[in-house]
């Protein structure tokens, strides 16, 4: 019994490891700018990663110091989270499955249409409640201003590289055919009629295109990028979770069949 708790401390403290992954998956999206502004998944992910990580702490002392009873807790506990990271992993693949992003004439940077992506990822920026608070943590950031610090000349801005946030809130759409002034300043749109964003954009610092369907678009576009990021993390971590959830369930029937056969050599049975 004593060499199967060795076995099941040391696979419980793999587990320990394992779980640290889904922490910083969820204190990475807490740092990205949108996601601070959007609070959707990064608490979720954090919460369970703190969970995953007390459960196989539990485990780990119930095979160190040999409590059966903490054990089969850590065995029932671990398979319900790892269920549960499961079902996020799937959740997040289907929520961020659809959405593109559509080439700008003579442009190098992409721009985005809200109704490309999923209309989970919609409704979490539709209605003027929602969208004004988000609206009012983004025009509070450095994101926009920056711009104005690295493209001096309109072209250096047409061959950028934009994140869709940028794209989206920065600037007005190209279709408008505003003139380059500086990257959040432009004048004299061809068309106001081809698209309401014409009409939001603003020169105004603390407007922009914050109010633009595009901005909300740029920001499901960021936030779809770098969800599948941290699901790429969390896959990696689920896939090894599993490995050594079955790896514990195997030692641990391994350990009480051992303790069986040693009660009975000793007349117990």
């Amino acid at each position: 019994m004593a060499l199967g708790s060795t076995i099941m401390a040391a696979i419980n403290f793999m587990a320990m490891l394992f779980s640290i992954p889904v922490i910083a998956a969820g204190i990475w999206l807490s740092t990205q700018t949108d996601n601070s502004c959007l609070k959707l998944l990064q608490w979720p992910v954090i919460a369970l990663g703190i969970v995953l990580l007390v459960v196989a702490l539990a485990g780990f002392v119930g095979a160190f110091w040999r409590i059966p009873w903490l054990l089969l807790f850590y065995l029932v506990a671990m398979l319900v989270l790892i269920l549960l990271l499961a079902s996020l992993v799937i959740f997040v693949y289907a929520v961020t499955n659809t959405g593109g992003a559509h080439l700008a004439p003579s442009r190098a940077f992409l721009e985005y249409r809200l109704e490309d992506f999923s209309g989970w990822l919609r409704q979490r920026v539709e209605g003027s409640y929602r969208w004004d608070r988000i609206k009012t943590c983004l025009s509070s950031t450095s994101t926009c201003a920056e711009l104005n610090q690295t493209y001096r000349e309109a072209q250096d801005l047409f061959n950028a590289r934009l994140s869709p946030l940028e794209s989206g809130c920065c600037k007005p759409p190209t279709q408008c055919g505003y003139t380059f002034v500086n990257p959040t300043y432009w004048i004299s749109p061809i068309s106001i009629t081809s698209d309401m964003d014409c009409v939001l954009w603003s020169n105004d610092q603390t407007q922009l295109c914050y109010s633009c369907t595009s901005c909300k678009a740029g920001l499901l576009a960021n936030l779809r990028k770098e969800w599948r990021r941290a699901n790429l993390i969390l896959v990696v971590a689920l896939v090894a979770l599993v490995c050594v959830y079955l790896m514990g369930c195997h030692a641990f029937r391994h350990a009480k069949t051992d303790e069986l056969f040693r009660r009975y050599k000793q007349g117990y049975t």
